[in-house]
């Protein structure tokens, strides 16, 4: 598995507890504990990364494991020895066979943007009206 020309990559020895941003193409081959956010730009999960992590992005390519949330407002990849643990909400996705998924898609061009609203109102209190 090579890296695409131009992209950061983070090696498999390595392992990150916390945010990962940036604008960049990003191809994580190592641990991430937390959450990736590029939301310009693609992320490649190589064949060795094990991500706890949910992850905005452009679009994402996995060939290794990631638990928890994609949302992506482009295209997600799921290649042959990619498993995904979590939901996944982007504009389109493609599944090779023998990928693994558990957890629910939503696919559409405005998904992202309609996940974004969710995730806003869940966190605000509601207000109950006055009798």
């Amino acid at each position: 598995m090579k890296p695409a020309e131009g992209s950061t990559v983070i090696g498999r020895s390595v392992t990150i507890r916390g945010e990962v941003t940036g604008k960049e193409d990003l191809f994580m081959d190592g641990v991430v504990e937390g959450m990736i956010s590029l939301p310009e730009s693609r992320l490649t999960v190589g064949p060795n990364a094990r991500l706890m992590a949910d992850v905005d992005a452009r679009e994402v390519v996995v060939f290794g494991l990631v638990e928890g949330d994609l949302r992506v407002s482009g295209r997600v990849e799921l290649r042959d020895t990619a498993v995904v643990k979590g939901d996944i909400v982007a504009a389109r996705l493609s599944i090779e066979e023998n990928a693994s998924m558990k957890g629910h898609v939503e696919l559409s061009e405005a998904a992202t943007e309609v996940s974004a609203r969710a995730a806003r109102a869940w966190r605000t209190p509601r207000r109950t009206p006055r009798s």
